[in-house]
């Protein structure tokens, strides 16, 4: 609940809230530990790091598991994405509470058909106004913490227009969400033309390769957004790493070397090795020595 509070005072906050994409405990405490404010969950990457494209093929259970995988390694609020709700209203309901449970900041809910996919694909399909607001209305009922923050993403700009998606953006404020997330707009004048439009706060999607151009994030402030997701950063960056090294690899036969590099040990400790290790002996450093009868077995009398 913490950490929903928290997110809530960086709200407040002029500046931007600045969160990268992460899709494990190991990406989730790197971008922490950068100091950033707070990690976005992505759903692309969480289904890329178990063989899927963003096709909407992960269940509500597999996104809250990694959601809660996230919250338990980074040390900021975990804003996650809980697709369509995966379902009607009773499907949001249970998302919700799966979601807080895990002590994840917030989440955000679009309005696509499930099965969704990529906001920064062709292909999409929106439900209609009165479903996607009765879910909105659900998840801002569902909530048991107050300051758990409900986002409400609208993907109809790429299906039915900007004045649809911003009629959306507005009609689920209005219904309890607390940030409008309109996906995938185009051209730098059209990124601009949201916040103004908007009765509320907004949050920029920033897609490595997708439709939505690159941006500076002074300029994303200047604009008036309250929130800069990037989900596809590191996940984009990794991949390309991965495929140099295992190309190298292939073609050298030679394993990359460990000269001017982490060692095992100091990899270890961005993982809270030191913390680990202190509670090996934290709780017998005074104790006497206890010396075990011969062939006792073991067991103490």
């Amino acid at each position: 609940m913490k950490y929903a509070e928290t997110l809530r005072a960086l709200l407040a906050k002029p500046e931007l809230v600045v969160a990268p994409g992460v899709y494990d405990g190991l990406t989730a405490r790197l971008a922490a530990q950068a100091g950033f404010p707070a990690v976005y969950m992505t759903g692309a990457g969480t289904a890329a790091a178990r063989g899927f494209p963003d096709f909407g093929l992960l269940t509500m259970t597999e996104m809250v598991e990694n959601a809660g995988v996230i919250a338990r390694s980074a040390s900021v609020p975990v804003i996650a994405d809980a697709d369509t709700g995966f379902g009607n209203e009773l499907n949001v309901t249970r998302t919700i509470r799966e979601y807080e449970m895990r002590g994840v900041a917030a989440i955000h809910i679009e309005d696509q058909v499930s099965p969704k996919r990529c906001g920064h694909l062709d292909g999409k399909e929106i439900v209609s106004r009165q479903d996607f607001l009765a879910n909105i209305r659900a998840a801002a009922a569902a909530r048991t913490n107050p300051d758990f923050v409900l986002i409400a993403r609208t993907d109809a700009r790429a299906v039915a227009g900007m004045e649809e998606a911003i009629w959306r953006a507005n009609a689920a404020l209005e219904a309890g969400a607390d940030v409008a997330f309109v996906e995938a707009a185009q051209g730098l004048d059209e990124v601009a033309s949201i916040p103004r439009m908007v009765n509320g706060p907004c949050l920029l999607n920033i897609v490595r390769g997708g439709k939505t151009p690159d941006v500076n994030l002074r300029d994303v402030q200047e604009m008036g957004y309250r929130i800069a997701i990037l989900p596809s950063m590191l996940l984009s960056s990794i991949i390309e790493v991965c495929d140099v090294m295992l190309k190298t690899l292939r073609e050298t036969q030679m394993p990359p070397t460990s000269a001017g590099h982490p060692s095992v040990r100091q990899r270890f400790q961005r993982l809270g090795a030191d913390e680990w290790d202190a509670l090996r002996t934290r709780f017998r450093e005074n104790d006497e020595q206890v010396d075990v009868p011969a062939n006792s077995g073991g067991v103490l009398s």
